[in-house]
């Protein structure tokens, strides 16, 4: 098994259908976030829309928070984005009784404002709705009929939503960093750091239970013991409460669930509670740590729907491929069901962190 397979687990559709590079350069990876929020119009926040090419998301807000003199903290954003990309993403400043800064200084090729709105409140993480990507593989050696067959399918019955390995930092270094400060009982005081690696170890406990789902191929099938969540809610119940037939499954409107460890008990019964804590039970130093660090335990989807995917071949040694992810979701998973990569992907290429 490959280290990437190590931190996410088995692919759901077979072998892959060859390979492909991804991210020659930055244009071949964009994104673009999609509010759904009725601006006020009005209030003590300024949210800007940038695309930015090559420039990673806390040292944009560092560079807006110095420009419009306020801390960091007052710079809102709901998700880290890929540097290596062309990206579009909205931030808040937090200017109470003040006028809209000059900010014009900031703006030049690889930083660039779209537009401007005031509102109400600071934008919080995952705040969003989701994610449109729109990604070129090049370089491709696959047989066309192949990938349009694997493409079809994944358009009919989504991918397991793992955690992608870029949550795990380069090399696994975030879960190993986590299995030291957990085994001895601490936190990292650097606030940015103890969030990174508190979700490096919550998001491997996941990918391991998804992973044995995946295995023996109940990831997309909901079952009797199961907890169930809708694609675009954070609020589960139990799948007793789903009609055998409810067309809401096969819509891919509604999901099995896996859980995001911390303090509580699972929502869960029977086989699905045994292999949960079958996972929590390999690695009881991760899940102390997490349940000790105040976290509760809340659910996130196995099966990740692709929304509105459209592909086609620029040129035979080509793949363009568009799709709509929702809100803490990574486009890499969509890609390793696709083909194997001729080099590793660079930088942050999910959707939330």
């Amino acid at each position: 098994m490959s280290d990437v397979e190590s931190l996410l687990g088995p692919q759901a559709w077979g072998e892959v259908c060859g390979q492909a590079r991804l991210k020659a350069s930055a244009e071949h990876f964009a994104v673009t976030e999609m509010l759904n929020i009725e601006f006020s119009g009005s209030g003590e926040h300024l949210w800007l829309l940038i695309e930015k090419r090559e420039q990673n998301t806390e040292a944009v807000a560092k560079l807006l928070a110095k420009a419009a003199g306020i801390g960091v903290r007052d710079v809102g954003y709901a998700g880290l984005k890929d540097r290596l990309a062309v990206t579009r993403q909205w931030f808040s400043l937090h200017l109470p009784g003040r006028e809209d800064p000059d900010l014009s200084a900031l703006w030049q090729a690889d930083l660039c404002l779209i537009e401007q709105q005031r509102h109400q409140r600071k934008l919080q993480r995952g705040a969003h709705q989701a994610n449109r990507f729109a990604i070129r593989l090049t370089d491709l050696h696959a047989d066309q009929a192949q990938l349009d067959s694997r493409l079809r399918q994944l358009a009919r019955s989504g991918v397991p939503n793992y955690f992608g390995p870029q949550r795990f930092g380069h090399g696994g270094q975030n879960l190993l960093e986590a299995r030291d400060w957990a085994a001895r009982g601490a936190l990292p005081p650097a606030r940015g750091k103890r969030s990174r690696l508190l979700s490096s170890a919550r998001s491997y406990l996941f990918n391991q239970v998804l992973a044995a789902r995946v295995a023996d191929g109940t990831w997309q099938q909901i079952l009797a013991d199961d907890c169930v969540a809708f694609t675009d809610s954070r609020s589960h119940f139990a799948a007793h409460r789903l009609s055998a037939d409810d067309p809401r499954v096969a819509a891919l409107d509604v999901h099995p669930s896996g859980p995001l460890w911390g303090k509580g008990e699972p929502p869960v019964s029977g086989a699905v509670l045994a292999l949960e804590q079958a996972v929590a039970a390999a690695e009881p130093a991760l899940c102390d740590w997490l349940a000790g660090a105040g976290l509760k335990q809340e659910r996130r989807i196995l099966r990740l729907p692709i929304g509105a995917l459209t592909w086609h071949y620029p040129t035979v040694d080509c793949l363009q491929l568009e799709f709509t992810l929702p809100t803490g979701c990574f486009a890499t998973v969509v890609v390793r069901e696709l083909v194997s990569l001729i080099s590793s992907p660079a930088g942050e290429l999910d959707s939330e962190h």
